[in-house]
């Protein structure tokens, strides 16, 4: 029996399939000073066509249906030490309990199961803390006294935790730019970044348009910036992150069917969320639970008929996801463009419009 995280993963594909070379003054470290200020690049049919965002809704139909990620990002990194006095960068991955957390920790030496770690807070003393056990790449880590709580000590001691590749701390603008302007319900330890161009112009337009607007929430977890470590990407395991889908949002899909028009999912989140959600139910219907869905060349799309999207990290899961969609070699002529264009690439970066593949462009 196939894992649940794995729908499909055709043989003739491997890791280094997904591999590109792009040149590190294309990777954004700041955003614009403008949200809907990016570039589009429109791969929606053979042939790149270069765009603003802010055309984004003259590209739509006024049937279509946007379905955003609703998810807010907790200030979810936090300073602590050993007791030996090294340091510890602790990425707080999904909350277990008020109490105990499932992290990422950074340290000169991987912590094992019993070590004390004594978080950082701005004002006050460290709170006290115990690795108390390890899943994978992950590390358990529990709080000792019992009135203290993650979520408390995120909200007063944490910092925004910006992705890796931007090399840099979190300063005062990035608090309310690595934020979409529709953030509602707190969860995330990264955004859904194709949300991050719409400001509420962009908005006001679509709607003026008459383009309905629906959610859904995923809590994008730290594991969306794992390396993908085996050649053979059946063997890959993908990280859990809790959804919810709404009553409202189904209906609104439903609606956008029986009127003829698109279901266009903003990011690669909204998009796992929807077409996990099939695959854990068999149907769209409302619920709330976790997804694991990997999705490779050759799956079966059932709810998504256009992808707004950025542009993704070599050999990453979600190169792997807009190759499934858009069509492998399409992929594969629009990231060379956007190279060659000077586009900016990664979280403050440019954003491409997808179309799903028709057979003829499947590889």
């Amino acid at each position: 029996m196939p894992p649940s995280s794995t729908p499909t993963t055709p043989a003739r594909f491997s890791l280094s399939d997904f591999d590109y070379a792009l040149p590190p003054e294309l990777i954004a470290q700041f955003p614009l000073a403008e949200r809907s200020a990016s570039r589009l690049l429109d791969g929606r049919g053979d042939a790149p066509v270069d765009r603003r965002f802010r055309e984004l809704p003259l590209l739509l139909d006024p049937a279509d249906l946007l379905v955003f990620n609703d998810t807010r990002v907790l200030n979810a990194r936090l300073r602590a030490a050993k007791a030996s006095g090294g340091a510890v960068e602790i990425l707080v991955e999904r909350l277990l309990s008020p109490t105990v957390a499932l992290t990422q920790l950074r340290a000169s030496h991987a912590p094992k199961p019993g070590t004390r770690l004594h978080i950082a807070r701005r004002a006050g003393a460290p709170v006290a803390a115990e690795v108390t056990g390890r899943d994978d790449r992950f590390f358990v880590l529990q709080l000792l006294d019992a009135t203290d709580d993650f979520e408390s000590l995120m909200r007063e001691s944490g910092e925004l935790p910006l992705p890796p590749y931007m090399q840099r701390a979190a300063g005062e603008g990035d608090t309310e730019r690595y934020q979409t302007v529709y953030a509602k319900h707190e969860g995330a330890v990264a955004a859904p970044t194709a949300g991050l161009h719409f400001d509420d112009a962009t908005l006001a337009a679509c709607r003026d348009r008459g383009i309905a607007l629906t959610h859904v929430t995923l809590h994008v977890g730290a594991g969306t910036f794992l390396p993908v470590k085996t050649e053979n990407i059946a063997e890959h395991r993908m990280h859990r992150e809790r959804y919810v889908l709404s009553q409202a949002t189904v209906d609104a899909i439903r609606d956008c069917r029986q009127r003829g028009g698109r279901v266009v999912a903003v990011g690669t989140t909204s998009l796992r969320t929807l077409e996990g959600a099939v695959h854990a139910c068999g149907e769209l219907r409302a619920h709330a639970d976790e997804t694991d869905i990997f999705i490779t060349p050759g799956y079966d799309f059932q709810v998504v008929d256009l992808l707004l999207t950025n542009f993704h990290l070599p050999k990453s899961t979600l190169m792997m996801l807009v190759s499934a969609f858009a069509g492998y070699e399409h992929i594969r002529t629009l990231y060379a463009h956007a190279i060659a264009e000077r586009y900016r690439f990664f979280s403050y970066g440019d954003a491409m419009l997808l179309a799903r593949a028709t057979p003829s462009r499947s590889p």
